[in-house]
């Protein structure tokens, strides 16, 4: 059995890096269990949803009531629906400065990153900007990104990496997206 290159108490203390990625359903929900339990033990959360549009979700509803959740909707919705992709970029960006700017803070135990993924694929963020920052995070603070395709350098990076794959969805049988289920 190999020595162990962390001291317990140092394992307790570092943040992971998680990443939830792949075509099935259920990566925003996971990391959103994550910060459900991050709050049951009074830890400061932090939530970025880069895609998401501003319509009203029981995610933001919850976060609403939470004092030590900051959840911020950045995104300006699906960008397969965009009129505009100029305007998803700028959106974008302007997650990303808060994003940095939660991450660098030191304030936080626990930041989500929600469909992180696409502002690579979309080319609206440098994938090198955000492996330099989540390389250079704060030791302590766990980072969930979510998103399908998640470049392989971040896979790389990560401590843990689950993909959800779809097996059955009920969209493809004509059903329409579930407030409390879906959004």
């Amino acid at each position: 059995m190999p020595e162990p290159t962390m001291t317990p108490k140092e394992v307790k203390e570092k943040g992971l890096l998680v990443v939830y990625t792949g075509e099935g359903k259920g990566k925003t929900t996971a990391a959103l269990g994550m910060v459900y339990r991050a709050l049951g033990w009074n830890k400061k959360v932090a939530v970025i949803q880069f895609i998401k549009g501003k319509w009203i979700t029981g995610d933001r509803k919850f976060a609403a009531t939470q004092s030590r959740l900051s959840f911020s909707t950045m995104g300006e919705g699906f960008t397969w629906e965009s009129q505009d992709l100029a305007i998803d970029k700028k959106a974008a960006e302007a997650a990303w400065e808060k994003a940095k700017g939660f991450i660098a803070s030191g304030e936080y135990f626990l930041v989500v990153l929600d469909e992180l993924t696409y502002t690579v694929h979309h080319h609206f963020l440098p994938l090198s900007d955000i492996l330099s920052t989540l390389k250079n995070r704060p030791q302590e603070l766990t980072v969930v990104v979510t998103g399908r395709g998640a470049p392989p350098e971040l896979i790389e990076m990560a401590d843990l990496v689950t993909e959800m794959k779809k097996v059955k969805h009920p969209f493809d049988a004509g059903l329409p997206a579930k407030p409390g289920v879906d959004f």
